[in-house]
C-alpha cells in the first residue's frame, strides 16, 4: 500500500504561482498513473492531471484537465518518489484542497476518473485571492 503525503498549499493572490509536492512511502511507484485531484466542500472531486510511470521515468504524455492547461505542470521524480503539481497563472476558481493519488492501471492508461485511484493523500490547501 502506497502512503501519500502532499505539502506546498498556501494562499496567494490572483496570478501567482504555487508548486505542491507528493512524497510516496511505504511502496515504489513502479508501473502506477499518478494525478492530482483537487476537492471542494461538499463532497465534489475534480480531476486535474495525470502522468504514467515505470518507476524511473515518465513514458506517456500527461493529460490535463482542459481548466488547467497551459497552467498547471505535472511532474514525477522517480528516484525521490515524488510527484510535483507546479501552478502558474493561479485564479480563484483554483482555490481547493489539492490530493494527489496513485493507481495500478497502467496498462490500460492512465485517465482523469477518480474510480480509477486507490491511494490517496489528505491534501493540502490552495486559496487563491482575487
Amino acid at each position: 500500500q502506497v502512503r501519500l503525503e502532499e505539502s506546498g498549499g498556501g494562499s496567494v493572490s490572483a496570478g501567482g504561482s504555487l508548486s505542491l509536492s507528493c512524497v510516496a512511502k511505504g511502496s515504489s511507484l513502479w508501473r502506477y498513473c499518478l494525478a492530482w485531484f483537487r476537492h471542494y466542500p461538499g463532497n465534489r472531486r475534480e480531476a486535474i492531471a495525470t502522468i504514467r510511470t515505470d518507476g524511473i521515468r515518465t513514458d506517456d504524455t500527461p493529460r490535463y484537465r482542459d481548466s488547467v492547461k497551459g497552467r498547471f505542470t505535472i511532474s514525477h521524480d522517480g528516484a525521490q518518489e515524488m510527484i510535483y503539481l507546479h501552478m502558474n497563472n493561479l485564479k480563484p476558481e483554483d482555490t481547493a484542497n489539492y490530493v494527489c493519488a496513485a493507481g495500478v492501471h497502467y496498462y490500460s492508461g492512465c485517465r482523469l476518473d477518480g474510480t480509477l485511484y486507490d491511494n490517496w493523500g489528505r491534501g493540502t490547501q490552495v486559496t487563491v485571492s482575487s
